[in-house]
């Protein structure tokens, strides 16, 4: 899988970000030199928690039959410590349906093993850059 990235020539920094199927326009804000048309790679890292946490519990629901009706997770981070090395992203997760107390700390554990999680937190990830000069 490739995701393609290139300049949005109407943008000062905006990214079109296009994948198989889908795309959408990556900006920073006005404040960091932006047009604040889209999130940051900041914001994306952080939905990209927050969207394989829902995921994994709606398919986990799901193939338990445990009675999920709907999983909304509000992410937020604490990016003051970043320069140091610590990075903290929060995750609220609300769950609808008639679940028991058992059925909501199981559904949490699994929330803590989505693989973006594991990803972030148990996985040395190795990132090889190139750079060409096109003419």
């Amino acid at each position: 899988m490739s995701i393609a990235i290139s300049h949005v020539p109407t943008l000062k920094i905006g990214q079109n970000v296009t994948f198989a199927n889908a795309a959408f326009v990556a900006d920073g804000s006005t404040a960091e030199g932006g047009d604040g048309t889209g999130p940051s790679p900041h914001e994306i890292y952080d939905a990209a928690l927050g969207a394989c946490k829902a995921m994994t519990i709606l398919w986990y629901a799901r193939r338990k039959s445990i009675p999920v009706d709907d999983v909304h997770v509000t992410v937020t981070h604490d990016a003051s410590q970043e320069r140091s090395g610590r990075y903290v992203i929060s995750a609220a997760i609300t769950v609808r349906g008639a679940l028991s107390e058992e059925q909501l700390a199981e559904l949490r554990t699994v929330a803590e093993k989505c693989p973006v999680h594991k990803l972030m937190t148990e996985v040395t990830t190795d990132i090889q850059t190139s750079l060409a000069l096109e003419r």
